[in-house]
């Protein structure tokens, strides 16, 4: 992939990028780093990637590897050192109101707030999972090529984070 391409595909996926960043670390800080991380690993594997493939996946799972191993890290300085992780949960971004009235849109943003955290909650094995198959709407075989899991977990994770999903969100759904 030549630096023309790799440009392209910054300006491309970026805004996406980011986006899955800050919904798997749940932080604007991790999610800056994350992203930063993200974009010098592909590039320092440019030489690897076909331009005429699926970039953006390719992307997304070198974030999730990355992220994987970070929290690796920080479990493991945690169990050595006590290390005490603080993660912001709050402040993601707002999706925006479509022609709705302000109490619709006070209801709406309040229930996509609730939505948001119910799914930052999950354990990181199904929050991952859910973002890459909901957020960027990726197939249960793009899904389990980038997580580099089999597509039967896929579908179990989903599955489980469903359920979880539902349990927790159940008097915010049925309004």
């Amino acid at each position: 992939m030549t630096k023309q391409e790799l440009t392209e595909c910054i300006d491309r996926y970026g805004r996406d990028l980011y986006a899955f960043c800050r919904h798997l670390t749940g932080s604007i800080q991790e999610a800056d780093e994350l992203y930063q991380d993200t974009w010098l690993k592909t590039v320092e594997l440019s030489e690897r990637i076909d331009a005429g493939g699926n970039v953006k996946s390719y992307c997304l799972s070198v974030a999730l590897k990355l992220w994987n191993n970070r929290r690796r890290k920080y479990a493991w300085r945690r169990r050595i050192a006590g290390v005490r992780e603080d993660l912001d949960r709050d402040g993601m971004g707002e999706i925006p109101d479509k022609g709705r009235g302000p109490e619709e849109c006070l209801l709406a943003k309040d229930r996509d707030r609730q939505v948001r955290r119910a799914v930052c909650e999950l354990p990181d094995r199904l929050k991952a999972v859910v973002l890459l198959f909901y957020m960027e709407g990726f197939s249960v075989a793009q899904t389990a090529e980038a997580a580099g899991i089999s597509e039967g977990t896929v579908k179990s994770r989903l599955h489980q984070a469903r359920k979880l999903l539902r349990e927790k969100l159940e008097g915010v759904l049925n309004e």
